[in-house]
């Protein structure tokens, strides 16, 4: 199971607040891969200026915002929120995708499959990679059932991979098709 929890007061006691390499953020990398990663999907990067509200954030914080086909980030939102919010567009029926404002919705099984998406696209930016993104979930409080979602990806995800390739999402050797549902 995947679901993301995050508790601020938790992760700042375990892991120090203000540590600067608790996660890869989006200014720990080239902008332009991101933003080339999301236009494959339709989406549009929109960098909020430093210290600012990000429209759209469903969580608050520095977590990316989800507004139409914009995703709304700033230098310091994690690129794990980044993908995660791209991965529910991309698995968001049309009618849904072209209405949503900060809350993308979807069920239990759309929610492991997002999780499962945004391992597999955590490849195209470099230098991160899936390892991190193991890392960095696990450390901002995503929960999964074994413990941890290298374990989960590994040994517990069959059903979001079937369900991505339904969607026809990724392909039959398990790649992204880098097409949104339905289409």
């Amino acid at each position: 199971m995947c679901r993301k929890t995050v508790n601020k007061t938790i992760l700042q006691s375990k892991h120090g607040a203000g540590d600067s390499n608790d996660v890869v953020r989006l200014a720990d990398v080239e902008i332009s891969s991101v933003s080339d990663l999301l236009s494959r999907y339709g989406l549009s990067l929109k960098t909020v200026e430093s210290g600012c509200e990000i429209p759209g954030s469903y969580w608050g914080e520095e977590e990316a915002g989800l507004i139409g086909n914009d995703l709304l980030v700033r230098t310091d939102t994690p690129l794990h929120s980044i993908l995660h919010e791209t991965c529910h567009y991309i698995c968001m029926d049309r009618t849904r995708r072209e209405g949503v404002h900060t809350n993308a919705g979807g069920d239990y099984d759309e929610e492991n499959a997002v999780c499962y998406l945004q391992i597999l696209l955590s490849d195209y930016i470099d230098p991160f990679n899936r390892s991190r993104m193991f890392r960095d979930m696990d450390y901002w409080g995503y929960t999964f059932r074994l413990g941890s979602a290298q374990a989960w990806f590994e040994e517990d995800a069959d059903d979001a991979r079937v369900y991505l390739l339904n969607l026809g999402v990724i392909d039959q050797h398990g790649q992204p098709s880098f097409r949104l549902r339905g289409g």
